[in-house]
C-alpha cells in the first residue's frame, strides 16, 4: 500500500525498487516493456515510438504510475521487494550491528549480496530445504494476505484461499512456524473462525514478526558467511573482495553517500529511424518467432525427456547442433523439464494415456519457453524472420508471465465483463500453479500443497453442473478431474491449458491493443493508433535476438520468486551474477544479459 501510494518519481530513486520494477515491466505479458537505467537517468522503450515524437519522462511516469504500478503491488516480485528492504533496514540498523558483531564494511558487502531480486533469488536459493524456507514462506503470503480485505467481494475469495492455505501448511501442528511461534499460535483456534476477522490479523500479524526476526537475526548471519565462502573460491568475485578487506582495514570507514551526488536529468532515448505504427503485438510476434526459430534448431529429446548440455556453434555458416541445458527453459511448466529434471524429484514420470498425440502435448509445452540461443551465434546464423507469428502461437508465454504480474489481462477480462473467460484464465493459472507443486516432491509441504490445490480445482471448476458451463471438451475435463482429486500429475492438464488458450487468443489481442492505444494516449495525446504494417525485419533480428533473451530472462527470475519454477542449486553462476551486477546500471536482468551475451 505504501508503495502504491508513493510518486513514482520518488521510488525511482531507490535502486532496489527500480530492480524489481525492471524485471516486472519486462515480463511478456505486456505491449510496452521499458527499462529504466538509473545510473543514467535514461528509459529505454520496446517498442520504440515513431521518430517523429518527442516523448516527455512525465507522461512516462504518469502512465507507469496509472497503469503498470497497481499491477506490480500486486505481483510476487513486490512482496520480495518489501522484504528485501526490510531485511536490508535490519542491515543497516544499530542493532544488527550490535547484536551481531558486525562491523560497516560486513553490512556493505551483505547489503551488497541481497539487493535487488538477484540478492532475494540467491538467498531463497540458499535457504531452501530448511526451516528458513518455511519461515519466508509465511512471511510472504501472510504479507499478500494482511493487504487484502475481506469484506471486499472481489478479494474475499482468494483472502479465503490464502488461509487455508497456511491452514494447510505452515500453520499445521508440527510445522517450523508453529514450533517458533508456539505461544502466539495458542489462539489460532478461535482466529480460524471468520467472525474474528481482527483478532485473525493480530494473530498473523504477531507471528509475522516473529518469523522475520528469526530471518533477521538466524539466517541472515548464515547467509553472510555462505556468500563471504564462496566468494573467496571465484575469480570473478575478487574485486569486490578485496574492496570489503580494504573497508575493513579503515577503523572509521563509511560507504560514499550516493545521495550526496547530483541524480542524472530523466530522459528517454529517442528512436532513431522508426517511422512504421505502433503495434506491440506484431513487436511481439516478431520476438517469437526469432525465439522459438533458435530454439527449434536445437535438439530436443522429447521422446526420452532428457535435456543435453549446451554445445557451442561451428564457425559462422557451419551446420551448428545446438542443445539447451536445463537452465535454459524459460518459462514452466514445460513438459519435458518438469518429466526429466531431477529437481522435480528426479525419477521422472510415468505417463498415463495421453489425451493428445505426443507431438500435439509436446509441441503446447514448448510454446510456453524461449530458450538461450548461444552467444557467440553470429547475425548470419540468427533465425530469419519469414513467417509471421500468430497469437496463438506465443500465448501460453504470455499467460505464464501473467501469473508474475500482478493478473493485468485478468483485470482486463473482469472491465470488459467476461466472466466465463475470467473463469477460464483462473483455472488456467491454477493448473499452472498445481505442477511445480506435483512434481517436485522436494518442495516444502508438497504433499500437503498438491492435495489442497488438487481439489480446489475440482471443487471450483470441475464438479459436474460446472463443466457443462465450460467452453471445453467434456471429455478432457472429466480426465483431469479424475487425476486432479487425488492430487495427481495428470497430462490431460496440457490438453486443457491448450483449449483455455484458443478461448482466450482474440481477447488478449484486444487486451495488446488497449494497452497500446493507452500508452500513445499518455506519449503521443490525439495520436490513433494506425493499422499494423508488416516492418522491416532486417534491420531488426539482432535487436529482436536482445529483446527475447531480456524478456526470457525477466521471465525466469520472477517464476522463481513466484514459485512456479524450481530455484537453481548455488553455483557459479550466482558468484559471476553477484560481481557483475550493477544496481544503477541496469541491475539484475542487465547482469543476466552480460552472463548470457
Amino acid at each position: 500500500a505504501s508503495i502504491a501510494s508513493t510518486d513514482m518519481g520518488l521510488l525511482l530513486q531507490d535502486d532496489v525498487f527500480v530492480d524489481f520494477f525492471n524485471i516486472f515491466l519486462n515480463l511478456p505479458v505486456f505491449g510496452q516493456a521499458p527499462i529504466y537505467i538509473s545510473g543514467m537517468g535514461r528509459w529505454y522503450l520496446w517498442p520504440e515510438l515513431p521518430s517523429h515524437l518527442d516523448p516527455s519522462p512525465a507522461a512516462l511516469l504518469a502512465w507507469l504510475e496509472k497503469h503498470r504500478l497497481p499491477h506490480f503491488c500486486k505481483s510476487s516480485l513486490c512482496l520480495h521487494l518489501v522484504l528485501c528492504q526490510k531485511l536490508l533496514a535490519f542491515i543497516r540498523s544499530g542493532e544488527a550491528a550490535e547484536l551481531l558483531n558486525w562491523q560497516s564494511a560486513d553490512q556493505w558487502l551483505l547489503e551488497k549480496c541481497i539487493s535487488g531480486s538477484h540478492g532475494m533469488r540467491h538467498f531463497r536459493t540458499f535457504v531452501r530445504g530448511t526451516a528458513g524456507e518455511e519461515l519466508i514462506d509465511f512471511w510472504l503470503i501472510t504479507e499478500r494476505l494482511l493487504g487484502l480485505d475481506e469484506s471486499d467481494g472481489s478479494q474475499r475469495d482468494q483472502f479465503l484461499s490464502l488461509v487455508h492455505r497456511l491452514g494447510a501448511t505452515h500453520l499445521r501442528e508440527g510445522s517450523s512456524v508453529v514450533t517458533l511461534c508456539a505461544t502466539i499460535a495458542g489462539s489460532l483456534p478461535k482466529a480460524r473462525d471468520i467472525q474474528s476477522i481482527s483478532s485473525r490479523r493480530e494473530i498473523l500479524s504477531k507471528m509475522q514478526e516473529q518469523a522475520l526476526f528469526m530471518i533477521q537475526g538466524y539466517w541472515l548471519p548464515k547467509f553472510f558467511m555462505h556468500c563471504k565462502m564462496g566468494m573467496e573460491e571465484e575469480e570473478s568475485c575478487q574485486p569486490l573482495l578485496q574492496e570489503y578487506q580494504e573497508c575493513l582495514s579503515q577503523t572509521y570507514w563509511q560507504e560514499p553517500p550516493g545521495l550526496s551526488e547530483p541524480l542524472p536529468t530523466m530522459h528517454i532515448k529517442r528512436s532513431q529511424g522508426v517511422s512504421g505504427p505502433y503495434c506491440s503485438q506484431k513487436a511481439k510476434a516478431e520476438v517469437w518467432v526469432l525465439a522459438k526459430e533458435g530454439r527449434d534448431t536445437q535438439e530436443l529429446k522429447m521422446a526420452s525427456f532428457r535435456v543435453k548440455p549446451e554445445k557451442q556453434p561451428g564457425p559462422a555458416g557451419s551446420t551448428a547442433e545446438l542443445c539447451l541445458d536445463k537452465d535454459s527453459l524459460g518459462s514452466i511448466p514445460q513438459q519435458s523439464e518438469h518429466l526429466a529434471n531431477p529437481a522435480f524429484g528426479g525419477k521422472g514420470v510415468t505417463l498415463p494415456g495421453r489425451p493428445q498425440s505426443s507431438a500435439e502435448l509436446e509441441n503446447f509445452c514448448k510454446e510456453k519457453i524461449l530458450s538461450d540461443l548461444p552467444p557467440s551465434a553470429s547475425l548470419s546464423q540468427l533465425p530469419s524472420l519469414k513467417k509471421p507469428a500468430k497469437t496463438l502461437d506465443f500465448l501460453p508465454w504470455a499467460l505464464s508471465a501473467e501469473a508474475c504480474a500482478g493478473r493485468p489481462f485478468r483485470a482486463f477480462l473482469q472491465r470488459q465483463n467476461h466472466p466465463m473467460e475470467t473463469h477460464l484464465l483462473d483455472l488456467w493459472h491454477d493448473l499452472e500453479e498445481f505442477l511445480p507443486v506435483v512434481l517436485d516432491s522436494s518442495r516444502e509441504n508438497s504433499f500437503f500443497l498438491r492435495h489442497l490445490v488438487g481439489e480446489k480445482i475440482c471443487k471450483t471448476y470441475l464438479e459436474e453442473d460446472s463443466i457443462e458451463k465450460l467452453p471445453l471438451e467434456t471429455s478432457t475435463l472429466m480426465s483431469l478431474w479424475n487425476h486432479l482429486i487425488c492430487g495427481e500429475f495428470s497430462p490431460w492438464i496440457f490438453s486443457t491449458q491448450k483449449e483455455i488458450c484458443e478461448v482466450l487468443c482474440d481477447l488478449y489481442e484486444e487486451f495488446l491493443a488497449e494497452d497500446d492505444r493507452i500508452f500513445l494516449w499518455f506519449m503521443a495525446p490525439g495520436s490513433d493508433v494506425p493499422v499494423p504494417q508488416v516492418p522491416d525485419h532486417a534491420a531488426g533480428r539482432r535487436e529482436h535476438f536482445h529483446l527475447s533473451q531480456r524478456m526470457n530472462q525477466s521471465l525466469k527470475l520472477s517464476q522463481a520468486l513466484h514459485g512456479t519454477r524450481s530455484l537453481e542449486e548455488v553455483s557459479s553462476k550466482h558468484w559471476q551474477l553477484l560481481a557483475a551486477r550493477d544496481l544503477q546500471g541496469g541491475g539484475s536482468i542487465q547482469a543476466e544479459m552480460e552472463l548470457l551475451l
